[in-house]
């Protein structure tokens, strides 16, 4: 069975995820004056037409250019990027919250496009597509045996709102082919992964990045969660990497009672811009947590700085990534962008958590790797804080800048028993393609159970976790998993509910056994 290196992404250090702030178009025009910096841009471009015209060999002057923004670019922070026109549309869509196409999620299994499940109401759903079924042809153009881009692959399946594409798809549990006629629609991209209730007061709310649908999918979240008695919120920001700052101050402004300060920036002529909650707010009373580790960043730290720092709530985990930087995009014509850092943002109590980027890129981004080694993810001393660096909220308590938002609770990274890249192994990809080649083995085994039927069949059999180790065993080595059962095969299990039932199942059974959420409920 061939897996590709994509589907195995194991790290002893998690995925640091960028926030991304998309402001107003910057004014780059080059201006007439006369001025050593104006000579240099001018030195610049009659370079690069030199190069076009006269260099003996042929050359990319296009790509020239992109390696000469890059460079410009790393010597000032390491959020200041040229995004090139590939990136940047898949960026953009992404942060969109929604897209156009036949709303399915799929993976390609020996060469071929294999539905894990069709997106629920969405075209395919409707149309009768199931999980298992495989893509054999769209609009007559051959997706299976060949090794097709990506970006090819979904230019087949999106197109405008409305179109219509013919699909030849084969069902595996029936052995035959079937034809489709499927009206492409408007697929939403949930930026909220799931609001349940943890208890009969207790609400839960997991956000995994801040996209321009954000605070529409966390409202209705929580009126939905209140209706059902929720009386406390538990925002999960975990290894939420950020993005857009409005909507994560739209929420805090949900959270906070009327005239507060919830962020200001300050760019480099001194200009301070405050933003203080408004109207009135849909939770600015009742008991509040916000889970954030070491992955959390950039608007996620808006949001926690914004609650810590008003003594509106208690903030659970360990320390935040630190990116105190906000950016403004440039788009060129050919697709590609600059995003350039052009302020830095403060929380209420006056504090920049940005941490230092002096040494470099490269040791920018490997401070939190760094975390492991010096013992902060296990233990709460070991987090440097400066005293210069200290502030103090509205009620006397004691908060830091300088590098992240350390939280009021920290729980240290605890697996049970199970070490680091057991956990991260479990967290990533492969899972869901294991999961998946299992069920489509033995999809109808689990035709018509209840959710607490499946349960009860999972827990009592270890057939799957067997089988996971040899699935393992083949493409990994070093990875001891008999040592973390209980660990692999809670989340064996969730990746099956997830597939089977929906977001939701997995999260029910996640949560159970989450140490962060423990810690919350344990508090009185």
């Amino acid at each position: 069975m061939k897996i590709d290196s994509k589907y195995i992404p194991i790290y002893i250090s998690a995925i640091l995820a960028i926030g991304i702030f998309i402001g107003s178009l910057l004014d780059f025009t080059i201006q007439n004056q006369s001025s050593v910096a104006n000579n240099s841009k001018v030195k610049l471009n009659k370079l690069i037409d030199f190069i076009d015209n006269e260099y003996v060999d042929d050359v990319d002057t296009d790509s020239i250019i992109n390696r000469t923004v890059d460079n410009i670019l790393a010597q000032l922070d390491p959020h200041s990027v040229y995004v090139p026109p590939s990136e940047q549309a898949e960026v953009a869509e992404n942060m969109k919250g929604d897209f156009v196409g036949i709303g399915v999620r799929f993976y390609i299994y020996k060469d071929t496009v294999a539905i894990i499940q069709p997106i629920e109401n969405g075209p395919s759903a409707k149309a009768g597509i199931k999980a298992g079924d495989r893509i054999l042809y769209a609009n007559g153009t051959k997706l299976f045996g060949r090794k097709l881009p990506s970006d090819t692959l979904f230019a087949k399946l999106k197109g405008k709102e409305g179109s219509e594409v013919a699909l030849t798809v084969y069902r595996n549990s029936e052995k035959k082919k079937i034809e489709f006629k499927i009206k492409r629609g408007v697929i939403p991209l949930k930026s909220v992964d799931v609001g349940l209730m943890l208890n009969s007061s207790m609400a839960y709310i997991k956000i995994n990045r801040f996209a321009e649908t954000t605070y529409e999918e966390f409202k209705s979240n929580l009126i939905r969660l209140k209706k059902n008695g929720a009386k406390s919120l538990v925002i999960d920001l975990r290894d939420n990497g950020g993005g857009y700052m409005e909507q994560a101050i739209d929420i805090a402004d949900e959270l906070l009672a009327g005239k507060k300060l919830i962020v200001f920036t300050k760019n480099k002529r001194g200009r301070v811009e405050r933003t203080y909650s408004t109207r009135k707010g849909d939770f600015e009373t009742g008991r509040l947590f916000v889970l954030i580790n070491e992955n959390s960043a950039s608007a996620s730290e808006i949001l926690a700085g914004a609650i810590q720092d008003n003594d509106r709530g208690t903030i659970v985990g360990r320390r935040s990534f630190g990116k105190g930087l906000v950016q403004q995009e440039m788009d060129f014509d050919d697709g590609s962008a600059v995003r350039l850092t052009v302020a830095r943002y403060y929380t209420p109590t006056g504090r920049s958590i940005q941490k230092p980027y002096f040494k470099g890129e490269e040791q920018y981004f490997k401070e939190s790797e760094a975390r492991f080694k010096n013992g902060e993810l296990y233990n709460k001393d070991s987090i440097k804080v400066s005293d210069g660096l200290k502030f103090k909220t509205p009620k006397g308590k004691i908060v830091y800048g300088g590098g992240g938002i350390v939280p009021d609770v920290f729980v240290p990274l605890e697996f049970e028993n199970a070490d680091e890249a057991t956990v991260y192994l479990m967290e990533s990809g492969i899972v869901g393609n294991f999961v998946f080649e299992q069920l489509d083995k033995s999809r109808n085994g689990f035709k018509g159970l209840s959710f607490g039927q499946f349960l009860n069949k999972m827990n009592a059999t270890d057939e799957y976790f067997i089988v996971f180790k040899k699935f393992i065993s083949k493409h990994l080595k070093g990875i001891q998993l008999d040592k973390s059962k209980a660990v692999v095969k809670r989340y064996l299990n969730a990746e099956f509910a997830r597939q089977l039932y929906g977001e939701k199942a997995y999260y029910d059974i996640v949560l159970k056994d989450d140490v962060m959420v423990k810690k919350v409920l344990s508090k009185k």
